[in-house]
Parts: structure tokens; C-alpha cells; sequence
């Protein structure tokens, strides 16, 4: 009888316990479905020294429990346990931080530790990361750059407990210059006959780790073009997307080969094909009228700076003076020479041998205008005439002198041109220089200036 008055005062003492703890403390859920605590307010029950275990035993995942019993020691589930609810690093807890056992038999609330995660980190451009634990805490993501970048920023970033990440976000950047390399320089001689020389090369090809499209840029010929003489410095320019730009440049040196210029023959010229003394040159020798060119008529340049052959020359034509009439005298000169006919009376004469010694002196200075001086001297049948030391026939005398109505009565010059025309007469001597002037005025060409001038200081 004693026993169950016992238990009906105990049931009373629970009945008054279930009571109270309805003013305990409460929980609710929010709109995320978190677990959010008002303020707790804790019984503490009696001891109950006859059922310690009242609770179950508290356990969380991931995280620790740590109890207080008023019964000490082991009694982790009797009436009135007080536990801390903790989570590991990397977990966070959702719930309250403490609960206390009801009399009811239930602890006051519950909570779970859930695993902590970054943000998934983006993709950056021209790179990648990769993560020892994917994103959680502690994990580290490390970055790196595809090549021919370079990382700029945070090499790695941390997740870190509160869910985010530690650093900035790091960017892959350019800074290596595409590779360019261009040819070797050359030296190229020049092609023979000509003052240039083709040159070919292959076209620079830019490598760049970043770019695989590049456009390279010149400056100067391109390959295959002919090139004159001299050195030419030809550049290639190449930029990638990040404008690193990386040039080069090599030179072509064209080098004409020359041979010593040619001088004229005396009484004559040169004619020479391309730039005059270049490798494969040709000079042909020509010879003014009245002189005949012995020797080769041509000479070439070649590779190794030399003239083939020997210099001609040009050297007076013969002339015949045996023939039987004026006539066929002046055949020979026609168009070849031009004549000063000179007729005196006799050697007597004053003004003759004033006019011999200046024609003398300038015996040099007439042949260098192609001028020949046919004397007549006397009259007939003593009539003399001479070409320098050869004799002319008494009779070509008589008949020059009819032909070019020469008198035999005084002293007479008569100046004819390469056709034969009489273009001056002089009865008084004449000088040297005044002879010169007159042929350079009225009977030489422009071109035949340009040679007389070339050769005026031969007669010096």
C-alpha cells in the first residue's frame, strides 16, 4: 500500500513538471528552414536518484557534445543534464548551443552540424584551378595560366570558415612577346649586264604561345625583288593581341662589280652597254673619221674586275697619194676628214713661211679636228704638192687647184669640210688659235666638242 502512495506523489511531481516547461524555452523555423532560438529559460528538476537515465544519450554528427549532469560522473542522460552542442572546423551548426533534459524524457532541442561551402570560383580566362578539396573548408585552389601567360594576383585562394573565399580573383595576362626570326643577311653580285640583282628569301614565320594567328609586317622589298646596288635593310614587325611585339631585320648588300673605266682611244670613242664598266659589260672601240681602229673592236668586264683583251687603237688611214687626178684625191677624205689647202706661189713666199710656222705648231691641234693639210707649192710645170712627207703628182696639183679655183698668183688657204664644201678662204696667215675657233664654231658637232674637250690636254 505504502508503494503506490509513492508513485501517485510522483506522478503528481511530473504532472507539476510538464507544467513548467511548457514556459520554457521554445523553437521555430524560419523561412530557410534554420532552426531559430527565443530565449531559453532551463528547469532544473529534481534529482531523481532511483531512474538516472532519463534522456537518451545525446550524440551529433560532426560535431561534439559536452554534458553536465547533477548526478556527476557518467550520468550524461539523468533529469537536469545540461550539453554544449559544438561542431567541428568545416561544419556549422544549425540549432541550439545547449539543451537541457526534460522530464518529459526529451532534451530541450536539437541541432545538426552542416558542412561548410565556398562559392563555386568562376573560370578565368587563359587559365585554370584546380582544388585539394573541391569547396569546402581548407580546401586550396590553385592557379595557373595556360602558356605564354603569366598569373597576376593571388596564386591560390583558401575557402575559409566563414564560406568565403580568401584573396581576389587573379587574371592571366600576355607579357611574352611572340618569337620572329628572320634570314640571314646576304651579299649577292650583281647579274651580268646589269646593276641589280634578284633576291629571295623565305618569309619570316612569328611563333607566339598565346596567339597561333599572326600577321607579320615588312618593311622594304619583298623577297623575289630585284634589288639595285647598295645595302638594304629589310624589317619584319609582328604585335600579338596583348600588342607584345617583336621585331627583326637583316640586310642585303647588292655589290656590282666593276672593272677600271675605260679611256677612249686617241682619235676615237668608247660605246659601252649597261652602266660602262660593270661585270658583263661590252665597250666597243670606234674611231673618228679619217683613222682606222687596229686591235679588238670589244672588251667585256668580267667577274674578277678585269677588261678582256687588249686597248685598240685608232690610227690615221692611209692615204694614197699616187693616184692620177684631184678626184680621186679627195675620195678619200669624203666624209672622213676635213682639208685646209694651202697654195703659195713659191717657198719664197712671206706670207707662206709666216703661215708654215704656225701651221707647225698646230699640226697636233688640227689632227684632233680631224684636219689634214694638203700644201701646193709652186706653179706648173714645177707645181709640188705633199700630204706631210708624201708627194702629190704635179698634175693633182694642177687639177686641185681648178677644182677649188685656187690662183697661183698669191698665197691662198682654203678650208673645206668632211663633204668637200668650201667653208672658208684666207690670203693673209692665219694663227693657230683663230683656226681652231672658226673649225669649233662652224664645223664640229656637239659631241665632237665633248671629245675635243675630253683630249684637250693631249697636244699639251
Amino acid at each position: 500500500m505504502i508503494r503506490f502512495i509513492v508513485l501517485f506523489v510522483e506522478l503528481c511531481i511530473i504532472c507539476l513538471s510538464l507544467g513548467d516547461y511548457n514556459e520554457g524555452s521554445t523553437s521555430s523555423y524560419n523561412d530557410t528552414n534554420e532552426v531559430v532560438h527565443e530565449d531559453e529559460t532551463y528547469y532544473t528538476p529534481q534529482l531523481d536518484y532511483k531512474h538516472p537515465q532519463w534522456c537518451h544519450v545525446l550524440k551529433l554528427s560532426n560535431g561534439e557534445v559536452s554534458c553536465s549532469s547533477p548526478r556527476g560522473g557518467h550520468h550524461r542522460g539523468s533529469l537536469g543534464t545540461r550539453c554544449l552542442l559544438s561542431c567541428v572546423r568545416g561544419y556549422k551548426r544549425l540549432g541550439p548551443s545547449s539543451v537541457q533534459c526534460m522530464p518529459n524524457r526529451r532534451w530541450s532541442g536539437s541541432a545538426i552540424c552542416r558542412k561548410i561551402r565556398c562559392h563555386v570560383l568562376p573560370l578565368i580566362d587563359y587559365g585554370m584551378y584546380s582544388c585539394t578539396r573541391g569547396f569546402v573548408v581548407d580546401s586550396r585552389c590553385d592557379y595557373t595560366c595556360y602558356e605564354g601567360y603569366q598569373i597576376e594576383g593571388d596564386r591560390y585562394r583558401m575557402c575559409q570558415e566563414e564560406g568565403t573565399w580568401s584573396g581576389t580573383e587573379p587574371t592571366c595576362a600576355d607579357h611574352d612577346p611572340p618569337k620572329l626570326k628572320c634570314p640571314l643577311s646576304r651579299v649577292k653580285i650583281a647579274e651580268p649586264g646589269k646593276l641589280t640583282a634578284m633576291v629571295s628569301w623565305d618569309r619570316p614565320v612569328a611563333k607566339d604561345t598565346a596567339d597561333r594567328a599572326l600577321q607579320v609586317l615588312r618593311n622594304g622589298l619583298e623577297s623575289g625583288s630585284d634589288f639595285p646596288e647598295g645595302i638594304h635593310v629589310i624589317r619584319y614587325k609582328v604585335s600579338d593581341q596583348a600588342r607584345n611585339t617583336a621585331t627583326c631585320k637583316f640586310t642585303v648588300h647588292v655589290e656590282v662589280r666593276r672593272c677600271p673605266k675605260l679611256k677612249p682611244p686617241m682619235h676615237g670613242y668608247l660605246t659601252c652597254s649597261s652602266d660602262g664598266n660593270n661585270f658583263g659589260a661590252v665597250c666597243e672601240y670606234h674611231c673618228d673619221p679619217g683613222f682606222e681602229r687596229t686591235g679588238f673592236a670589244t672588251r667585256v668586264c668580267q667577274l674578277n674586275r678585269s677588261w678582256s683583251d687588249e686597248a685598240a687603237q685608232c690610227v690615221l688611214m692611209a692615204i694614197k697619194t699616187d693616184v692620177r687626178s684631184a678626184g680621186a684625191l679627195l675620195d678619200q677624205f669624203y666624209e672622213k676628214r676635213r682639208l685646209l689647202v694651202v697654195s703659195t706661189p713659191d717657198n719664197a713666199n712671206q706670207k707662206y713661211r709666216l703661215q708654215n710656222i704656225m701651221l707647225q705648231k698646230a699640226e697636233c691641234g688640227l689632227d684632233l679636228r680631224h684636219v689634214t693639210v694638203i700644201e701646193l707649192l709652186g706653179t706648173s710645170p714645177r707645181a709640188v704638192g705633199r700630204i706631210k712627207e708624201q708627194r702629190i703628182d704635179p698634175e693633182v696639183v694642177e687639177g686641185l687647184r681648178q677644182a677649188l679655183y685656187i690662183s697661183t698668183a698669191y698665197f691662198t688657204m682654203v678650208l673645206l669640210d668632211e663633204y668637200g664644201v668650201d667653208r672658208e678662204r684666207f690670203v693673209n696667215p692665219t694663227t693657230s688659235d683663230e683656226l681652231y675657233s672658226y673649225v669649233d664654231e662652224y664645223l664640229l658637232t656637239e659631241e665632237q666638242l665633248e671629245r675635243l674637250a675630253m683630249n684637250r690636254d693631249f697636244c699639251d
